[in-house]
């Protein structure tokens, strides 16, 4: 493993982690920096760069560079394409949306941008993301077959396959925006399964939908839509303030 899943490795010993999402394209440069310091001085653990299709490799770096310079913790690119990787990052999800009908989503795209990611020295953290009803944007962008909230058995089995075909994380997504997070019977079915880390995200607004998932067996949650719209406000610090008391802090 490298670095920085490393590092991650290490600290969910002790239990969840947040990480905050921000969109280079609506928080560039100085504001993504602000953003990660706020959140990170909040207790984030992780900031994500990402969100909108065609963010261009001089915003993705130019993003990355400032929030390197402003937070400790790792600085991973959320890609949507070969055109968001920059080196500026700590590492990328090398992610394969896995109930995509678009099979340059599940493994094309990456054949083509692996080359680059390896001379770059950029770190991977190979990711099973599997998108959950609504879906919202990601789902219809990515074409997906979204999984029915009410069908666990079938994410359950998605999720498995991800950890037996080697990849290092799962990725529960409901959407960016999404009325409601991934449900928490899903979340439980997924990680009594799982041996690796399961991520959770999608619809996270408030400090219960926070506990429910972590109860259920999230591992990690991210967050960006209650930052983008309430900024460093109750909705954030309420999630991050379960995320603390789950891991006993």
């Amino acid at each position: 493993m490298g670095r920085v899943l490393d590092g991650l490795t290490e600290r969910l010993r002790a239990g969840p982690l947040h990480f905050t999402l921000i969109d280079p394209d609506k928080s560039p440069g100085a504001k993504a920096a602000e953003i990660a310091e706020g959140a990170v001085a909040l207790g984030s653990d992780a900031i994500l760069l990402g969100g909108s299709t065609g963010i261009s490799r001089e915003k993705m770096a130019a993003a990355a560079r400032a929030v390197k310079a402003a937070v400790p913790v790792p600085t991973i690119i959320f890609p949507e394409g070969p055109s968001s990787l920059t080196d500026a990052a700590d590492a990328v999800l090398f992610m394969s949306l896995l109930n995509s009908r678009r099979l340059d989503l599940v493994i094309r795209v990456h054949a083509q941008a692996a080359p680059h990611i390896r001379a770059m020295g950029l770190e991977t953290i190979a990711l099973g993301y599997l998108v959950i009803a609504p879906g919202m944007r990601v789902g219809e962008v990515g074409e997906v077959d979204v999984v029915p909230r009410d069908a666990p058995k079938v994410a359950t089995g998605y999720a498995l396959a991800a950890e037996l075909l080697g990849m290092k994380m799962v990725y529960l997504e409901a959407g960016s925006g999404a009325p409601a997070p991934v449900p928490a019977e899903m979340v439980r079915e997924v990680r009594a399964v799982l041996h690796i880390p399961l991520i959770v995200g999608g619809g996270i607004r408030t400090a219960a939908d926070a506990r429910t998932l972590l109860e259920a067996g999230a591992q990690i949650l991210v967050t960006g839509t209650v930052t983008e719209e309430e900024g460093l406000g109750d909705g954030l610090r309420g999630i991050l303030g379960e995320v603390r008391r789950a891991r006993g802090g």
